[in-house]
């Protein structure tokens, strides 16, 4: 589990497009991370979680399954692109921000960008089946970063990003027609599906 608290900003070493139905590897440098990035502990990298298949002086290696390249825009990374890192909560840990699984719902696009005295406001276009799951003063995860919902619109939804989330994160950076990954409020969901809401058996 995660906090969306971002500990890194890493820098993308490389991400090999797999072949013939095998993974992609994303290598990236994040010494703070890498410290103590054993084999199979989990990082999420721009929220997404992934799981620690080498560790290399200054970064470290992960596999990324096709299926995770489709539903989240870890395909869109380059080389040199920052990424926002966190490792596991501890079990002792302190939850600064809300709990963030690591598993991306979809991808949603920056529309516009409003710079503040000293903060960001941004509006984002989020897909039709996530809308519902999203409300004023609640919590969503964007690439990773724990973030309140400022306001909802009939297409997605606004977020206002204080200094230090410009200065440490990679939303400081984003623009209007990038994409990012998401992921809404767990708790929303397993409500919906215990009522039966989604269509499904409660």
């Amino acid at each position: 589990m995660f906090t969306g608290i971002v500990e890194e900003r890493g820098t993308v070493r490389s991400l090999t497009q797999p072949q013939d139905g095998r993974d992609a590897v994303l290598t990236v440098d994040a010494p703070t991370v890498a410290a103590d990035a054993r084999h199979g502990a989990s990082i999420a990298v721009n929220g997404v979680c992934l799981t620690v298949v080498e560790q290399s002086p200054g970064g470290f290696s992960a596999d990324v399954m096709p299926q995770t390249l489709r539903l989240t825009a870890l395909g869109d990374l380059r080389p040199g692109d920052p990424v926002n890192l966190e490792r596991a909560l501890p079990a002792a840990g302190r939850l600064d921000g809300h709990v963030v699984q690591g598993h991306v719902d979809g991808v949603a696009t920056l529309t516009t960008r409003n710079p503040g005295p000293r903060w960001d406001e941004l509006t984002f276009d989020l897909p039709e089946h996530l809308r519902r799951y999203v409300a004023p003063q609640g919590s969503i995860a964007v690439a990773g970063v724990s973030l309140t919902v400022t306001h909802v619109t009939d297409t997605g939804f606004g977020v206002a990003l204080i200094p230090t989330t410009l200065d440490l994160t990679t939303l400081g950076q984003l623009r209007p027609g990038d994409r990012a990954n998401i992921e809404v409020d767990v708790i929303a969901k397993y409500v919906e599906r215990m009522l039966g809401l989604d269509g499904s058996q409660a």
